[in-house]
């Protein structure tokens, strides 16, 4: 069984579909969640709901491409939880575009969120990382197989895989940090691209959508004790649809 007690959880982007899947499951084992998203209000109200009297959650307003942002969230989780064991950067920006089409702010703004993002949390979380602690990065099936009308997304979860295997490199042997790669999840991003593309579900084997509480269920496995043994992998949730395109 996977417990958490003691552990101190940093979450970014926690107000999506997958993060509020991941703090629910990290904060039922017994995590104390920093849950930090653009939207300020969002994440408070979300904080308050899966732990009324606040005594293990801390909600706090974080834009993902701002540096200072990620020391913030740093400083206030080390200040409020006295330590960091655990990373995970769930930020994301995901919109469409041909790169015929995309402007410059378009492509910058991406990568800012969906990389410089995971950067700058990484960065920022380092110093203060427990012994034995791990860094999930959410990447995406994109990353490793591009996507039309996404190229700037693709880019920049292509570079998630890449940075997570040098933070491997860099920070073993006493910090793990992976990555996990959801495909097709339920959830709003997904129903545009169902919508026009309905084949993709007939062509995944296990034939349905993924939920969050799945990906939530990997992301909890290599931040456990589980995987001590797992660093510098990408693991797909998917339902084989990636094996399969």
């Amino acid at each position: 069984m996977i417990d958490m007690s003691g552990k101190v959880l940093l979450l970014t982007g926690a107000s999506g579909a997958i993060s509020r899947a991941i703090a629910t499951l990290f904060h039922a084992h017994g995590a104390a969640c920093v849950l930090t998203d653009f939207d300020g209000d969002a994440v408070v109200a979300f904080a308050r709901g899966l732990d009324p009297e606040g005594a293990r959650t801390l909600a706090l307003r974080q834009d993902v491409t701002e540096a200072g942002d990620a020391q913030h969230a740093v400083t206030s989780a080390v200040a409020q939880f006295g330590r960091i064991d655990l990373v995970v950067t769930a930020a994301g920006l995901y919109r469409d575009a041909l790169v015929s089409e995309m402007s410059e702010a378009e492509w910058r703004q991406s990568i800012a969120i969906n990389l410089d993002g995971v950067f700058h949390t990484c960065r920022a979380a380092i110093p203060h990382l427990a012994p034995g602690g791990a860094i999930v990065n959410i990447a995406s099936m994109a990353g490793h197989r591009g996507s039309f009308a996404h190229a700037h997304y693709a880019a920049a979860k292509g570079g998630v895989l890449s940075l997570t295997r040098s933070l491997a490199l860099e920070l073993a042997p006493k910090i793990r940090v992976n990555a996990v790669s959801p495909g097709l999840i339920e959830g709003p991003m997904v129903q545009p691209l169902i919508a026009r593309k309905p084949e993709l579900i007939p062509n995944t084997p296990l034939q349905r959508l993924g939920t969050a509480a799945e990906v939530a269920g990997v992301v909890a496995f290599l931040c456990s004790d589980l995987a001590r043994f797992v660093t510098g992998e990408t693991i797909h949730v998917n339902g084989g649809l990636h094996i399969a395109s």
